[in-house]
């Protein structure tokens, strides 16, 4: 099976660049699914809400996962009332399957999981327990874990801990794409973190002078996301008729 996965999008920038490029990524990788995170989708650079959903749909997807921004634009209404679009399963707030996700392919299945790490970020549930609760009721053999944490220790941690059990633990929320993509000694892709889709003369997709006034005099500072060409950032991962990882390459393509 083939799988894209595309990192953060962040705002209406973002959005647009997902727009004119994720068309030409899923047909160079000739991909199966595509699922593409949009916790910071809306127009205010956080959170998402169902007409920014809609959009990551005009653009290609067919799974949108979130992360710790999941609530800020919308409540739970919007998870539970489509199975494609997920919150972080162990949110404290989480209703039952609104972090698990079944795309059917017909000759093949992919279950998309949505968890959150609980280092230097909001405290929820455990992610280890959540993620053993939710395979033993899971017989697919193709299974992603988005894994939107902080901490580089608690995603490999994690990934080594889901080794064997899942085919791929993509990491995301830092924003920022890392080098250590990987095939797990038990057949288990991983990279600590997919990267984001945002203005590449950017923070982190936020305008660079209010992102260094915030972090230079330590103040509330009302964010505003940036405009111009950026990268679109994220992973390809393929997996042989038992559901192991056998490629992951990712990807970074500057969009304008």
């Amino acid at each position: 099976m083939k799988i894209l996965f595309v990192g953060d999008v962040v705002g209406v920038n973002g959005v647009n660049l997902l727009r004119k490029s994720l068309p030409q990524l899923k047909k160079e990788y000739n991909c199966d699914v595509c699922i593409v995170n949009g916790e910071n989708s809306n127009e205010s650079g956080t959170g998402m809400n169902s007409r920014d959903a809609q959009d990551i749909f005009g653009c290609g997807a067919d799974v949108i996962t979130g992360g710790n921004h999941s609530m800020r634009r919308a409540n739970m209404q919007l998870y539970t009332e489509n199975e494609f679009i997920l919150c972080p399963a162990n949110l404290l707030y989480s209703e039952d399957g609104c972090g698990v996700s079944v795309v059917d392919m017909g000759r093949h299945q992919l279950r998309v999981i949505n968890l959150m790490g609980v280092a230097f970020i909001d405290n929820h549930r455990n992610p280890f327990f959540e993620l053993d609760k939710i395979l033993k009721d899971i017989s697919c053999k193709n299974i992603i874990v988005d894994f939107h944490a902080e901490s580089t220790a608690e995603k490999y941690a994690f990934a080594n801990y889901a080794d064997g059990r899942v085919s791929a633990v993509i990491g995301t929320h830092t924003h920022v794409q890392t080098n250590d993509e990987q095939i797990l000694p038990k057949g288990t892709a991983y990279i600590t973190d997919a990267g984001a889709v945002c203005a590449n003369n950017s923070v982190l997709g936020v305008v660079t002078e209010l992102a260094i006034e915030k972090q230079k005099y330590l103040k509330p500072v009302q964010f505003k996301t940036a405009d111009g060409e950026g990268y679109v950032c994220g992973v390809f991962i393929e997996t042989d008729n038992n559901g192991k990882a056998v490629k992951i390459e990712k990807f970074r393509r500057l969009t304008k």
